[in-house]
């Protein structure tokens, strides 16, 4: 099975200048936990509800100014959609993130969430090890 075939392809994103607020009504709108930052046509981070909380509201910033390039997360692992959906859970497990966001040809095409590999049964053991991987402790500080 290919990531393709579980990816979300209807994918909400942002730009770098767009405002952290407008961010966060996005994701509560869609209830999604994350939002690719795309520039021109290329992923240039993601924007996580915890970055927003770590980067943002923690460190006693001002939200209502701060844009997706303030709190982003860059170097944003990526998928591709003829990629094997073990391998995508082996990098989430490796990278320790829970979603990935699907790249074809340098352009943004769809979104993988620990969650979609989790309802497709042959492949919940991949979604447990993955999440487990994921949720070990990290020295990374912000």
């Amino acid at each position: 099975m290919k990531v393709k075939d579980l990816m979300t392809t209807n994918v909400s994103y942002v730009t770098p200048n767009t405002p952290v607020i407008e961010i966060a009504k996005i994701m509560k709108e869609k209830n999604i936990g994350s939002v690719p930052v795309v520039d021109g046509d290329k992923v240039v981070g993601i924007v996580t509800d915890r970055d927003i909380v770590l980067r943002d509201v923690a460190m006693g910033k001002d939200f209502n100014n701060a844009l997706a390039k303030d709190v982003m997360t860059v170097g944003v692992t990526t998928a591709n959609p003829n990629m094997d959906v073990h391998d995508a859970a082996r990098l989430m497990a490796e990278k320790q993130v829970r979603r990935l966001p699907v790249v074809e040809n340098g352009r943004l095409v769809g979104m993988l969430a620990i969650g979609d590999l989790a309802v497709e049964s042959k492949l919940v053991d991949d979604a447990g090890e993955a999440l487990s991987d994921i949720s070990k402790p990290t020295h990374n500080m912000y």
